[in-house]
């Protein structure tokens, strides 16, 4: 009996010391070990479970704001894509740097040497004295009003003509305007237009100019000189056809004998009358 009685009274507190322990959880793995231990449910899913009041699923607050977020993304596109071709067309218009002033950037020239600057000098000094000579001429130019003099065909007027060191013997005979130098053409002889109308000057302002053949033999001293001496020759020449005219051309200075020439260089001096640098010791 006695043994009985411990027997039951070990089997009882056994009962009791499993029901405090609870009842063993799902998680404990399965002694033989054919699946997977179950893992605790998350807070995730513990939402999503139906509550039992209601038995509906009530939203976390993260999934409510998604739509929210996804509406927006969606809506706001359309606002760019209208103001896009504003900001284009506006770049499109405004040029960049339009409102700057440009700076001119000369290109470097090859120095020049000694001759070629002095060619360009007496180029420029030709051009300006023979724009000086025209606007001249243009607000004296009163040519004659009565009609030139009649010469016999076979008539020969002579006269010479002097500028520098040049000498010009000039021949006019009834014709069509030919003019004639050494044989060679006024623009085969003058080349530059300036020494051709310093030729002509006399015949424009008497008003003979395509009424006479002009014939010249010319030598001596340069260009120039010798379109002076043409033209000293051709005004002395048609004041043999007409005397009348002698007193205009005499006024326009065609007459006058320009005896200016260059005078010569003078033993130890640099030019003529240059003189060299003095030194007193």
């Amino acid at each position: 009996m006695d043994d009985e009685q411990k027997k039951d009274e070990t089997t009882e507190d056994q009962d009791e010391a499993a029901g405090a322990a609870g009842p063993v959880s799902d998680t404990t793995p399965s002694p033989e070990g054919d699946g997977p231990a179950s893992s605790p449910p998350t807070a995730d899913a513990a939402e999503e479970q139906p509550s039992e009041e209601g038995g509906e699923v009530e939203p976390s607050e993260e999934v409510a704001e998604e739509p929210v977020v996804e509406e927006q993304t969606e809506e706001a596109p359309p606002e760019p894509s209208a103001e896009k071709p504003k900001a284009e067309e506006k770049k499109k218009d405004v040029i960049p740097g339009a409102d700057l002033e440009p700076i001119l950037v000369e290109p470097d020239k090859p120095e020049l040497s000694a001759e070629e600057r002095a060619r360009l000098e007496a180029e420029e000094e030709e051009k300006a004295r023979r724009e000086a000579e025209l606007a001249a001429a243009e607000e004296d130019d009163t040519a004659a009003s009565r009609a030139p003099a009649k010469m016999e065909k076979g008539a020969r007027f002579l006269a010479t003509g002097k500028r520098k060191s040049s000498i010009a013997r000039v021949t006019l005979v009834p014709g069509d305007g030919k003019f004639e130098i050494n044989k060679r053409s006024l623009e085969e002889f003058f080349p530059r237009p300036l020494h051709q109308t310093m030729a002509k000057q006399p015949l424009a302002v008497s008003g003979y100019e395509g009424n006479v053949d002009v014939r010249v033999r010319v030598h001596g001293g340069g260009i120039s000189g010798q379109a002076g001496a043409v033209r000293h020759g051709i005004a002395r020449a048609l004041t043999e056809i007409d005397s009348e005219l002698r007193g205009d051309l005499k006024r326009r200075g065609f007459l006058t004998r320009d005896a200016r020439v260059k005078e010569r260089r003078k033993a130890g001096l640099k030019k003529a009358r240059k003189r060299p640098q003095f030194s007193k010791r």
